[in-house]
């Protein structure tokens, strides 16, 4: 009784503390063990446990919720849902087109001789085209296992809509209660993202250190500037345009409570959980979040936008290669159409590099050494790439149904925007 006793103490004592609080803790105790106790590869367990906690219950967290909100509620495809293929596509080429001019205006050279990495790259925007359609028309099962969200979202829907005509009551109640189920597993998990990160924070610091800003630390300037200025100058304007008032008190909120999450799990696929928590805390509509969340794990690439035209141009300036504002333009277009295809795990973006470099003539050994390159600097690269997708996929759901919301005369949550 008294351990029982002193237990539920403790966890209470923990859960009374704010969730962001436990977060920052959990960096700075890692940040502590990795100069400390450098040797101590147990605490980057924690990391990857919590990691492939989420990375495990989020496929099935997306079929169950999907195929639950479609067979019991209306179609999610109404207007929120447009808007947010819209606002997605949009930011993403304005993302790209950002990166191109400031490229243009900084521009930067590599160091072509590190090996090789790991993996094959798409050939063409073709090929991963196909390979999404491909995923489409998958074994469920192999998709779910996998974590291909396109796929899981394709049979979700169609299980959804199937079971609609066709399920009755009991059987839609009964998969309203694993949906629950699976939500609360998810809250589980979240909370105890501060060890989870403190497990991330120790491996990439013991790691790592400091010395990724010595050898290419104006690349990474110029990567982060460019995702910052997307994060903190575009997403808002556009939200601010579509909700007709101030935007960053829901920016900050999704930048805190789904960016600093997914800076450290690198993983788009991983975020969907914490993605689709904090949209329950904005009181959204789960049939709607439920699909524009993990279709924006997929297709709302604006890092990833970024990270393939800095890196192809810095590859062209490192070769001397000609290039034209306008032939840059297309690039960073076809590159953000073919963003789509990257995956959502960390890294999933550089092997479209070799694809974009060769509508320049660079050849793919040249163009895997760029990869090389961006797997060097992906610990902080590929942290705030995730954390700008990521969060962006929240604040954009939110945004879409925000401005449903304002139409309909209905007052937009104080919790958010204050009273």
């Amino acid at each position: 009784m008294g351990f029982s006793h002193s237990f539920k103490k403790a966890v209470a004592a923990y859960n009374s503390v704010s969730l962001i609080v436990r977060i920052v803790i959990g960096i700075i105790a890692g940040t502590i063990f990795a100069f400390a106790a450098p040797g101590a590869t147990w605490i980057g367990a924690f990391g990857e446990i919590f990691v492939g906690a989420l990375k495990a219950v989020a496929p099935f967290l997306v079929f169950v919720l999907v195929t639950s909100a479609l067979c019991q509620g209306n179609s999610t495809l109404d207007k929120r849902f447009s808007t947010v293929i819209f606002f997605y596509l949009a930011t993403t080429i304005i993302a790209s087109v950002t990166s191109v001019l400031a490229s243009m205006i900084f521009p930067q050279t590599l160091a072509l001789n590190v090996s090789a990495a790991n993996g094959s790259a798409p050939s063409g925007i073709a090929e991963v085209l196909h390979s999404l359609l491909r995923d489409m028309i998958a074994n469920p099962l192999t998709l779910l296992i996998n974590g291909k969200y396109i796929g899981i979202l394709f049979w979700a829907i169609v299980f959804g809509f199937a079971l609609k005509h066709t399920a009755s009551e009991s059987t839609k109640n009964m998969l309203g209660n694993v949906s629950d189920a699976t939500s609360q597993v998810v809250r589980w998990i979240i909370n105890c993202a501060p060890f989870g990160i403190m497990g991330l924070v120790f491996d990439s610091v013991s790691s790592y250190g400091v010395e990724i800003f010595t050898t290419y630390g104006k690349l990474v300037l110029l990567l982060v500037g460019c995702m910052l200025f997307i994060a903190l100058v575009v997403n808002p304007l556009i939200a601010g345009m579509a909700l007709r008032r101030n935007p960053y008190p829901l920016v900050w909120r999704c930048l805190r409570e789904s960016g600093v999450t997914a800076f450290f799990t690198r993983s788009s696929a991983a975020n969907i959980p914490v993605n689709m928590a904090l949209c329950e805390k904005l009181e959204l509509d789960k049939e709607m979040y439920s699909v524009s969340i993990p279709l924006g794990a997929t297709i709302n690439m604006n890092g990833a936008a970024v990270t393939i035209a800095v890196m192809t141009l810095a590859a062209v300036h490192t070769l001397n290669l000609p290039v034209d504002l306008p032939t840059a333009l297309v690039l960073s277009v076809l590159s953000s159409i073919a963003a789509c295809g990257a995956s959502g795990v960390a890294g999933g973006s550089l092997l479209l590099i070799p694809m974009s470099c060769s509508l320049f003539g660079i050849s793919n050994d040249v163009a895997m050494q760029v990869v090389g390159v961006g797997f060097i600097i992906g610990v902080i690269q590929d942290s705030v790439e995730t954390a700008l997708n990521s969060s962006a996929d929240a604040l954009f759901t939110a945004t879409a149904e925000y401005c449903q919301w304002r139409k309909n005369g209905r007052a937009l949550p104080s919790s958010v925007f204050g009273s």
